[in-house]
């Protein structure tokens, strides 16, 4: 099985993919919102045909008191959306902290602040994407 995870932000979605083993996330890209969410879920769409995803992940921006805000109301409303378009379920999960463990990680590895505003997204959903998938095995082996 293999799922694509997405962190949906304001200008930018990135994007992740686990391997055909669900076993480990990997970062693919950043999409820049195209202003029709129509059109990125078409894009999302693409992405998940062409890698042959079984189901997409999508991070669900919850406040750090685990409340639904604003962002994850949105963010409710957005997957609504897209899983009329990209032919595959779609899921959500909590992405509480996972820019922050993204910056982290990129920091740890030396990469310029400039740099790092690239690429971020995209390391945030491969953070989320596998707590999601460890999660999936966790549930799996006591289930």
């Amino acid at each position: 099985m293999r799922a694509l995870g997405v962190d949906l932000g304001t200008k930018r979605i990135g994007l992740a993919t686990s391997d055909a083993s669900a076993t480990i996330a990997t970062p693919l890209q950043v999409l820049n919102r195209s202003g029709s969410r129509l059109q990125d879920h078409q894009a999302i769409a693409a992405i998940v045909k062409e890698y042959e995803i079984d189901c997409v992940v999508v991070g669900m921006p919850l406040s750090m008191s685990g409340d639904v805000g604003a962002a994850a109301q949105s963010a409710t409303v957005e997957v609504a959306q897209m899983t009329n378009v990209v032919g595959v379920p779609v899921l959500t999960y909590d992405e509480r902290l996972t820019t922050v463990s993204a910056h982290q990680i990129l920091q740890g590895n030396n990469v310029n602040a400039r740099d790092r505003k690239a690429v971020v997204d995209k390391v945030a959903a491969a953070v989320m994407l596998q707590s999601w998938l460890d999660a999936q095995k966790q549930n799996f082996t006591n289930g």
